[in-house]
This record gives C-alpha cells, structure tokens and sequence, in this order.
C-alpha cells in the first residue's frame, strides 16, 4: 500500500442514520446543530447566483398520506422488478471484480442500492461484503478523507462504487475526474466503474437495466435513506480530517420507510435465480453512448434554457427536482406512462404544468425554474 495513504490518520466515523451497521457504515461528520434547511426560493437564487448546491440544506418535502400511500403501493409492485435488476448488476460486479471488494455507495441515492447488493451477496453467494456509503459532490468532488479511511481499513480489496440511477452522467463524470485527481495526488489507481441499478442515460457499463422505471425510493428523501440528508461541504464545518457532513433526522424517525424498502425488496433475492440474466442486454449492447446527453441539446434550444443542468433527466432526477428545487415544468413521454403516478401527484400537489414530449429517451425531464 502506497505510504502517502497512511501520512493522514483519519478517526473512526460516529453512527450515523437509521439502518444497521451490519447493512451499511456512513462515512459522514453529523451537523446536527451546526446547519440549518434553507427554502426552496432562496436556495434556488442563491444557487443560481454563484452559490453552490452543496452548502446548504433544502427543506425536506413532507407527503401527502395519499403519496405515502403511492409509494407504498409501487413498492409492493415493484419489488419482484427491482430485485431482478439488483440481482443482475451484483453478477455483473461479482464476475468483474471477484469476492474480494468493498462495495462504496454513493450518499444518499446510492445507500439504499448498496445496501440489497450486499444482501444478494450474502444471500446467493454467502458473501458478507464491507460497505460504506461516502459523499461526492458536483463541483467539489469526492470525500478523499472517507476513500483513505477505507484503503486503510481494506488495503487488498479493490473498491466498487455504486449509485442509484444515471441522469445525465454528471455524477459518472465527476466520479472520473476524482478517480484523476486521487491517482495524481496519492499515486493509487482507482477504478472508475460506477455500478448502478438503472442507466436510462446510456452512462455506464455495469447496470441492471436501462428502462426508466420508478425505483420507489426515489419517490421519497431521507425517509428512505436512512434518515440521513443530502451531503454538505463546507470549509466552515468541515475541517481537514473530516469526512463531509450531513444531517441525522432523528425527528423523523416515525415516518422512516427505510428498512421497510430494502426488507422488502431483499425477500425477493430468496426465489431469484442468479444465473437468470431476463432482460439483460448482451455485452456489445452495452457499451457507453451518453445517448441520454445528446438528446438534452435539442430541449435546452426548444425552450430557451441557459444551463444544460437546469434539465434533471429521468424518473430518479425528475423526482429530486420536485422534491428539493423550483420546477418550471415537466415534460413526460407519455401522460399515461404507469411509471410516473407520483410525478403527476407532485406536479398536482405544486401546480407544476406537465406537456407531453414525444421521442424523449426518458420517461421524463424535469426543468428547473431560472429565478436570477
């Protein structure tokens, strides 16, 4: 192991969230009490004046009883979808990288993801994997303090990363340039392979499919992923030896649906057959075509958009635009599409317009409202 790993001694990470840690260990510093939720109006200017996403908290959307209700019924149908999708993308890691790995989500929509494939692990391998969860962050990068915690820790394992969804690639391109940026700082190569359980965005090689279907706990925010909010960086609260921070909703303990969902979905590896690859695209299928990128240009001329990011691509993205941004609007490919229920609901709910758009590789795209 190269010695400049070890010139850091970075402390052993205090619980964080909701789930066990047999299931997933965060490696985040807790701001409780350090940072406060900003409102969707004046997070929205400031971002859009120079400020950046990762410096502040949005206010955690609370749901109607009829969207938990929504959410708890598209998990019920689901579960079989998803742990077929979860069960492919674990072959696909395994066969890649053999037994020895350290699984490493990406906080937060990748936590949950990490989790059920160290459950298919264990289940149909008896595999009882390391996993940790640590931030990345557009624009700031990766927590190098959290990958150093982890090489020290699992200095022969290779590291897997692993996320929820792709929208327009911005996570998978992030991920690269810190792959760079760790190499030339610390002289270790890192693979960046990000393994995710759904690709609409043609942005990755290891994936469980590329539909844009609903992945439930994409419906919801730290309720479904252990109560832990989205990451912050800032020099302010974050020292030299810190991993990022986020906050712990303890508060909100009695509406968590967090175990609920990968319980769920983990009752399903018990009759998935691993060898079953249903639905898998053959290899020459799956090569990286940034399709769902290119298709972006011609809505950002259509509508006069000043920032390719003001589009948030997919299920998973449209989703998190309506729950923690300003929307404009949301352009679906379909109004009876069965996947998008909770998006017509929180559109409903917040007097967002929805037009129909037909030949949009995603299910949906969400645009955000330019306020500055």
């Amino acid at each position: 192991m190269n010695n400049k790993l070890f010139r850091h001694s970075i402390p052993d990470p205090a619980p964080m969230g909701c789930y066990s840690p047999k299931d997933v260990i965060f490696l985040l510093k807790s701001l409780n009490g350090l940072i406060k939720e900003t409102d969707l109006k004046t997070r929205e200017q400031r971002i859009q004046s120079g400020g950046h996403y990762s410096e502040m908290l949005p206010v955690e959307y609370e749901p109607t009883q009829e969207y938990l209700d929504l959410f708890h019924r598209t998990l019920a149908e689901s579960s079989q979808k998803v742990a077929q999708a979860v069960g492919i993308v674990a072959e696909e890691i395994l066969e890649k990288n053999s037994s020895k790995m350290v699984l490493v989500s990406l906080a937060r929509a990748g936590t949950p993801i990490g989790i059920l494939i160290k459950r298919y692990f264990q289940e149909k391998h008896n595999l009882n994997l390391p996993h940790y969860s640590i931030s990345i962050i557009r624009g700031r990068g990766i927590d190098e303090n959290a990958l150093i915690y982890i090489l020290q820790n699992h200095p022969e394992a290779k590291i897997q990363f692993i996320d929820g969804w792709t929208g327009k690639g911005a996570i998978t391109m992030v991920l690269s340039q810190a792959c760079r940026d760790f190499k030339a700082k610390y002289e270790y190569e890192l693979d960046d392979d990000l393994a995710v359980l759904a690709d609409p965005g043609h942005c990755v090689k290891t994936f469980g499919t590329r539909e844009d279907f609903l992945i439930p706990s994409a419906c919801l925010n730290s309720t479904v992923s252990g109560l832990v909010s989205r990451t912050v960086f800032r020099k302010d609260l974050i020292g030299d030896q810190d991993f990022h921070g986020a906050r712990f909703y303890q508060e909100l303990l009695p509406n968590e649906v967090s175990n609920l969902f990968v319980d769920t979905i983990a009752k399903e590896f018990q009759i998935l057959n691993p060898k079953s690859r249903k639905g898998q695209e053959l290899p020459d299928k799956r090569e990286v075509t940034w399709q769902g990128l290119k298709s972006l240009t011609r809505i950002k001329e259509q509508y006069g958009i000043n920032d390719i990011n003001f589009i948030k691509p997919g299920i998973g993205e449209t989703t998190r635009v309506l729950l923690r941004r300003l929307p404009d609007r949301v352009l679906v490919d379909s109004i009876g599409n069965p996947n998008l229920k909770h998006i017509m609901l929180l559109c409903e709910d917040k007097g967002v317009p929805i037009e129909e758009y037909p030949d949009l590789t995603y299910s949906c795209c969400g645009i955000v409202k330019q306020v500055s």
